[in-house]
């Protein structure tokens, strides 16, 4: 498979003809338009090495997402940035170029933070590796990290060394009646104290709380922070439609918006309705509001607003960088793929 790629990459250089890179093609509708002629990843796939005890994992690109959780599974261990999937095909090196995590990251990290090391094969067809597979190893550029989120531009995720964690032993969801700037105090307030909360999500009047952790440190927090328990398969029915967007908020034609702000910024004045994450940083917006809008609503409480699903992408999905980031978007890009083949405009219309 590995030849294949080079010989496809090579061949697509030298005729500077574009290359949509692709696995389970799950997150198509994410990010810019798409462009170029598909390589198709996923026949480089499998688990390389597994090292539950060092809490380690290393797979290719192909990797099928939900294979590899449930190999983590089957040792009491997961992904702790609880990785959407947004369809079965989903795989390893779609998730880490997307970058996106669920639920667990404002309490766990982000998909970057889990990234130990990776290998990667450029514009020119060279195989480069970076990182390691341990926790303790920080020698070098921080390239592995700087992979994720970046939609494929600077070249095809070969191969990625993840940390993992232990599965919590207990959990549990608890059900508030809040109204949105209730919730938003509540969960900042929370935020301050010693509780083992692993996810938050407010709607239409309604906060839900999850716990995880030990069984006498979920028990106290429960009591601490009040509310309607969930039962456990109720529970993990919820979580997983916020997770993968199968929740009836994400239904509909309007278009989706995903709002990074700060925790504690008040409520958006804006038409449309909202979900609300991570404690209050994450804000889910489906609004017919045009995108200058949205994007200077979110600028004024020191946030972005990036078009997640839907909607016209033609200004490009993310918010415009300042000149000095795009300077620099533009030397990465032209030192990892110097013909410009990767996944032409899927980040920024620039790139």
């Amino acid at each position: 498979m590995l030849a294949e790629l080079r010989e496809r990459i090579r061949d697509a250089a030298a005729r500077r003809i574009p290359l949509r890179l692709r696995g389970g093609g799950s997150k198509d509708f994410y990010g810019g338009a798409l462009s170029g002629e598909i390589l198709d990843t996923r026949g480089h796939a499998g688990v390389v090495s597994y090292e539950p005890t060092e809490l380690v994992v290393t797979a290719r690109c192909g990797t099928p997402l939900a294979e590899l959780e449930a190999t983590l599974a089957a040792r009491g261990q997961m992904l702790a940035f609880e990785p959407p999937h947004f369809g079965a095909a989903a795989t390893l090196g779609g998730c880490v170029a997307a970058g996106l995590s669920g639920p667990r990251r404002a309490a766990a990290g982000a998909v970057r933070d889990f990234v130990l090391g990776a290998r990667l094969m450029d514009g020119g067809a060279r195989e480069l590796a970076f990182g390691g597979q341990v926790m303790k190893n920080v020698a070098g550029y921080d390239i592995p990290r700087l992979l994720a989120g970046s939609l494929g531009i600077l070249g095809v995720i070969l191969e990625v060394s993840l940390k993992v964690l232990p599965r919590p032993v207990a959990g549990r969801t608890l059900r508030l009646e809040l109204a949105e700037d209730q919730a938003l105090e509540s969960l900042n307030r929370w935020a301050g104290l010693p509780l083992p909360i692993s996810a938050s999500a407010w709607r239409s009047g309604a906060l839900a709380v999850r716990l995880s952790g030990a069984p006498s440190a979920v028990q106290a927090a429960a009591q601490r922070i009040g509310g309607e328990p969930l039962e456990a398969s109720q529970a993990e029915r919820y979580w997983l439609g916020v997770r993968e967007h199968t929740d009836a908020f994400f239904a509909g034609a309007a278009p989706l918006w995903r709002l990074s702000l700060p925790s504690h910024a008040p409520r958006l004045e804006l038409a449309g309705e909202q979900l609300i994450e991570w404690g209050g940083a994450l804000r889910w917006l489906r609004t017919p509001a045009d995108a200058a809008a949205v994007r200077a609503a979110a600028v004024r409480v020191g946030g972005h607003a990036t078009l997640f699903r839907g909607g016209d992408k033609s200004q490009g999905a993310f918010a415009p960088l300042a000149p000095a980031l795009l300077k620099l978007h533009r030397g990465l890009k032209a030192a990892f793929d110097p013909a410009g083949i990767f996944n032409p405009g899927r980040l920024y219309p620039e790139l």
